[in-house]
């Protein structure tokens, strides 16, 4: 593990009343930063504690978080939520922290996290960013063609037909990474059938030939018959469909908010480019949202874990949220948080802060050898449509292989 550590930062002298030992995978300069000024605000109103802070880097962190959960537990780990954050609870390396949620007012603070939080009705970590994703779309053209922002999946083919008719491709998307894939799959998924039965579906707990998993493909099938999507995805990386977007040729792209910089970069202002949540497909069904949400949590064989809670409450509030994420370019997970400036962010804050529930995005909250079976059907449901009962019936083998 000492191979793999990017830094050690002890933030005080010699040890005081307590040492509060926290793992982190934040080597990113943004991350580091917005860590070592909420580690050093802690200790200002913890002046008791005594803060051992180690920095890895995010592939060594990956390959590393289990043996020191199992061996050298620090007293706070850094990970992620919903099914990605299940193994280590199922196999009890995680702590129950409901009481640091029930005693701090958490469960209507963070009310829209708190499903990907919670297993067997208990909280096992606290959130602190994430992000969203929606639909970015080009407000000028939709002006221009007296296109309204949809709000349902009649709507959004109804406007994709207009722009279609119109000579400029509705969607703009590359899927030769694959993982773009994954989020059409998910919204789709959560609009169709909902977040509880999304999970259960990316928790190994449904066949992939299930009526309602074909449903799904059912309505994709309706934007990729038409030719909704941009010719040729499968050869471009996401980054390489943007100029399709920036240029006026395509008019919607499904991404997370991380892309507005490129789209920014490449000549939209805000007056050329607008956000939109995914439409509702089944209409009264509560929208889940996408947004890859970062956590902090107690193993089970962590020493202090009275600072340990103490960090977590702290890392929760409002306050400590909303100057974490400035410094991030994210959004904090407490409602109650500064909304931020960014035109993006602050319409994200509020889709989240409503959101009926969070999923992780397909990749994370299914595990690898699933998601890249998945995300390798889905991309090949975009080329070719005609065999979509092969590819369920494949990714079905798939998943009984995996979930054992």
């Amino acid at each position: 593990m000492a191979a793999l550590l990017v830094a050690t930062i002890g933030l005080n002298g010699p040890a005081l009343a307590g040492t509060l030992v926290i793992n982190t995978d934040t080597s990113d300069p943004a991350p580091k930063a917005a860590f070592e000024t909420a580690i050093k605000g802690f200790q200002a109103e913890y002046p008791d504690v005594e803060v051992k802070w180690n920095v890895f880097d995010h592939e060594g962190y990956k390959t590393s978080i289990r043996n020191f959960l199992t061996a050298e537990a620090p007293d706070i780990a850094a990970w992620y939520a919903g099914n990605r954050m299940a193994p280590f609870v199922k196999a009890g390396l995680f702590e129950d922290v409901s009481d640091v949620w029930l005693e701090n007012g958490l469960n209507d603070s963070l009310a829209s996290a708190a499903p990907s939080m919670t297993i067997d009705g208990k909280k096992w970590g606290m959130p602190y960013t994430y992000y969203q994703w929606g639909i970015y779309y080009r407000q000028d053209i939709f002006d221009k063609l007296g296109i309204a922002t949809p709000k349902t999946w009649d709507e959004l083919l109804a406007a994709s037909k207009t722009l279609k008719d119109n000579g400029i491709t509705p969607f703009a998307i590359g899927t030769k990474a694959l993982w773009p894939t994954g989020g059409w799959f998910d919204y789709l998924d959560l609009r169709v059938n909902g977040y509880e039965f999304h999970m259960d579906l990316t928790a190994g707990e449904i066949p992939y030939t299930d009526p309602r998993v074909k449903a799904v493909f059912d309505k994709w099938s309706d934007l990729v018959e038409p030719g909704y999507f941009l010719e040729n995805h499968a050869a471009y990386d996401w980054q390489e469909a943007v100029p399709f977007f920036v240029k006026g040729e395509a008019a919607m792209y499904l991404m997370g908010n991380f892309a507005v910089d490129l789209f920014k970069s490449g000549g939209l202002t805000d007056s050329q480019l607008g956000f939109m949540q995914f439409p509702e497909i089944t209409p009264g069904l509560p929208k889940a949202e996408d947004a890859p949400t970062d956590t902090l949590h107690i193993p089970a064989n962590a020493r202090n874990k009275e600072d340990a809670r103490r960090f977590l409450a702290y890392i929760a509030r409002p306050d400590i949220q909303s100057k974490m994420n400035a410094t991030l370019g994210q959004l904090p997970v407490n409602r109650n948080a500064t909304r931020p400036e960014d035109k993006y962010l602050s319409q994200g804050f509020e889709m989240l802060a409503s959101a009926h529930a969070l999923a992780q995005f397909y990749d994370r909250d299914a595990p690898a050898e699933m998601a890249k079976a998945g995300m390798e059907g889905f991309q090949e449901f975009m080329v070719k449509p005609e065999n979509q009962d092969r590819i369920l019936e494949r990714l079905e083998k798939v998943r009984g292989r995996v979930y054992k």
